[in-house]
């Protein structure tokens, strides 16, 4: 049985070029009981773990702040969860845990058998547990994404690939992980921006870069977050930081072309080249963590 459920020729061609919602049936699967997921956090590598805690205005993004789980259980970590207002990032649990990786399997195998002519790498399947009315404010991502929801509903804004939206040095300053994945959002810019609403068994993907905002209903929420790369995405990315070297190192003023073009498949090279010479040694933003979980008291942040 197919993992989408509404697949079409239309959607096939269209997929990784255009913003698309889908519907699937891996909300009904055991993994995702709460026994499940309990699991879940138990086994999967307490030190990859990301938590994290937000404000609740979705303008003020300086407000995500990243935390410790500390010791808890998988059962402690969801009953945080519920009674709180933290994100649980379990990133790459295809890595780690088997029934993952053979669920992330299945996942590209139907995407090969609907969508044949999209070669996916790099592929990273994620799993996000978050508490009722919690967000992810606006950011992008350098790769390919598809969103799909388990358990509870939350909402997806996703905005125009172009300025005001990310102007191209922005962007650049991502590729090149100078600057964190979260900016500066103005809310009248929702008026440009598709709206999904995301309930069990609804999937969304959208086009590389395009930002995005997330809240969720009033309820627990688990999401798949699956990122994956084709050769044009690849190739992309590259042109981005080959742009970055070339705006800092020779001055210039370049822009971003769209598919396997002479001028992009050269960029490639100046990127590859800049990176094996260490033209650019990046400053990653890692945030220290600032609270813990308390086991006493599911959703208590006790700041460090």
């Amino acid at each position: 049985m197919s993992v989408i459920l509404d697949w079409t020729p239309q959607k096939a061609r269209a997929f990784t070029h255009e913003n698309l919602g889908f519907e699937h049936g891996l909300h009904e699967r055991p993994m995702f009981t709460d026994e499940g997921l309990a699991e879940l956090l138990d086994r999967y590598p307490r030190d990859k773990l990301g938590v994290f805690t937000m404000g609740e205005d979705p303008v003020a993004w300086t407000t995500w702040r990243r935390g410790s789980p500390g010791q808890l259980s998988g059962e402690q970590l969801l009953e945080a969860a519920k009674a709180g207002r933290i994100w649980l990032n379990l990133r790459e649990t295809n890595r780690y845990l088997p029934a993952y990786s053979a669920l992330c399997d299945e996942i590209f195998a139907d995407k090969a058998a609907h969508a044949p002519s999209v070669r996916t790498l790099k592929r990273d399947l994620g799993v996000l547990i978050s508490s009722a009315n919690a967000q992810v404010f606006y950011h992008l991502d350098v790769a390919l994404v598809s969103l799909w929801q388990i358990r509870g509903v939350k909402r997806v804004w996703v905005y125009p690939v172009a300025a005001p939206y990310i102007p191209e040095e922005a962007l650049e300053r991502i590729v090149l992980r100078e600057t964190a994945e979260q900016f500066a959002f103005e809310p009248q810019w929702d008026a440009a921006a598709e709206v999904h609403e995301l309930t069990p068994g609804r999937m969304v993907t959208w086009r590389q870069n395009a930002p995005h905002r997330i809240e969720n209903g009033s309820m627990l929420n688990v999401s798949l977050s699956i990122e994956f790369m084709t050769p044009r995405a690849l190739l992309r990315a590259n042109v981005i930081y080959a742009n970055a070297v070339l705006r800092r190192r020779a001055g210039a003023r370049p822009r971003i072309q769209q598919g396997f073009t002479p001028l992009a498949v050269g960029k490639v090279a100046v990127a590859r080249a800049a990176k094996a010479l260490k033209l650019h040694a990046p400053n990653e933003r890692v945030l220290p963590p600032t609270f813990r979980l308390d086991p006493a008291k599911p959703g208590v942040l006790e700041t460090l």
